[in-house]
């Protein structure tokens, strides 16, 4: 499916809380207490009156790339699905416009000594990709405290270690779903170059891919004429461009189409959607769920996903499960292309400018910022004529620029640590799939696949590093 990147107004983002008061009705325990993980399968078959290893009823709460990619997994497993969408349509929120690259070799979590160092004179520079808005509300302050604490080496290390098994999991299973499905989502395999502009941008990222090396990454270091000989599109820009890393394997794609078709997939396969469906209560016996309320009725299931990125900690607040993620305001633009010469073959990242360059079909996605200022989708002028100057100068004469950006902002639900939180939380048939931060499009299958393996009773294939801890 190639050709315009056709864009329609995202609409107004619904509030997941539902109205004031409790969302919990509780009933009398069905069972004593049992172990969290990986008992889920168990405790969700039991509530059924199945064994762990039949297919069982479950609801996903959330239609983006990891609520599409739970429910497509999930359906083919053979489980009854049911997926609860607050928009009308798959990947209406986060998802929509996000920066396009499939970025398997690149999660260094944002929490780590080199930011923290950065921070005063991030926070000071009124153009800096980073902004702050202090909102008074506790849950804003808890995670940036917790975010503080997160930023040593050894957490980074760990965090990193544990993010990019997830990555390649993820990648394994994308590939394997475009095998066996026609997922058009403009995925094309143009590998990544990341430019530095500085002697200590690119000592430091020699660091990083030296580290990651052990870990299966298949990464190159490259000098100025290396990265110019790779891309020649930055020829314009070379003056920034001081050295990079290059990797082979990185791919592109539309988020908002794989969204589409991973629900469609999963339909196909007996799942049912609920658009325009929000979650108001809970019915509550012992530590299962036993259904959700909405304001279409009830949604009865054996187990239940929440799987709705930004939303999930306030629905999680009232569900009595506290989630330490908070969004973090990213922008992104999506310009025709003018001259194919001038534009780049590559996915290219920018460290200078802190903003990513997808080429989807015939346009160019540029995204970039990072602003916690709450639940705020206001589109900031200033942002987007930022990001239009970022592609003409990198990039000179290969946009129009005078055509209408498609300006976007989406709420990345971020952790602290950046690492998401992956299966049972409080109810033990309640099972968490959130806070992938920028990196949803990215590890969606991965973590779907988490989700499906935990159901079945198996283990995790990758260990339990992303357990949600309370």
């Amino acid at each position: 499916m190639q050709g315009q990147v056709r864009m329609q107004p995202l609409p107004s983002p619904r509030n997941l809380e539902g109205r004031p008061g409790p969302l919990i009705s509780a009933q009398p325990a069905c069972a004593p207490p049992a172990p969290r993980w990986p008992a889920a399968a168990d405790m969700a078959a039991r509530a059924s009156g199945q064994s762990s290893s039949s297919p069982r009823r479950v609801c996903v709460i959330g239609a983006g790339v990891v609520g599409g990619a739970t429910a497509y997994l999930l359906a083919r497993a053979g489980h009854e699905v049911t997926v609860i969408e607050a928009l009308d349509s798959p990947g209406l929120g986060t998802s929509y416009a996000n920066g396009g690259q499939l970025s398997y070799s690149y999660v260094e979590p944002l929490a780590s000594p080199a930011t923290l160092r950065k921070l005063p004179s991030l926070l000071s520079d009124p153009e800096s990709p980073l902004r702050v808005r202090f909102t008074g509300e506790w849950s804003q302050l808890r995670w940036g405290l917790q975010f503080v604490r997160a930023c040593t080496r050894a957490k980074v290390e760990a965090t990193t270690r544990a993010l990019l098994a997830l990555s390649f999991l993820s990648r394994d299973e994308l590939d394997r779903a475009r095998e066996v499905e026609v997922l058009s989502f403009r995925h094309a395999k143009l590998g990544k170059l990341v430019i530095c502009d500085t002697p200590q941008s690119l000592q430091a990222a020699a660091r990083q891919v030296e580290f990651q090396r052990q870990f299966g990454c298949q990464q190159t270091m490259l000098d100025q004429a290396a990265c110019l000989q790779r891309e020649p599109a930055l020829a314009g820009y070379a003056a920034h461009v001081h050295g990079g890393v290059w990797t082979p394997d990185e791919a592109v794609g539309d988020a908002l189409l794989l969204s589409q078709h991973l629900v469609a997939s999963a339909q196909a396969s007996g799942a049912k959607v609920r658009y325009r469906t929000r979650v108001t209560g809970a019915v509550v016996h012992g530590d299962c769920i036993k259904a959700l309320h909405t304001n279409h009725g009830p949604v009865h299931a054996d187990a239940f996903v929440l799987a709705n990125g930004a939303d999930a900690a306030a629905l999680g607040q009232r569900l009595g499960v506290r989630l330490s993620i908070y969004p973090i305001k990213g922008y992104s633009i999506t310009l025709p292309l003018r001259r194919l010469e001038a534009a780049p073959q590559t996915s290219v990242t920018d460290l200078r400018r802190k903003t990513v360059y997808a080429r989807l079909g015939s346009h160019l996605r540029i995204a970039g910022m990072a602003e916690l200022v709450g639940h705020d989708l206001h589109v900031d002028p200033a942002r987007v004529r930022a990001l239009v100057q970022c592609a003409e100068e990198i990039f000179p004469g290969a946009c129009d620029t005078q055509a209408d950006p498609q300006p976007w902002v989406g709420l990345r639900p971020a952790t602290p640590s950046s690492l998401p939180l992956i299966g049972p939380a409080r109810y033990a048939n309640l099972l968490l799939n959130v806070g992938h931060g920028a990196l949803g499009f990215t590890l969606a299958m991965g973590s779907a696949r988490l989700i499906e393996r935990h159901l079945a009773g198996d283990p995790s294939p990758i260990g339990a590093p992303f357990a949600y801890r309370g």
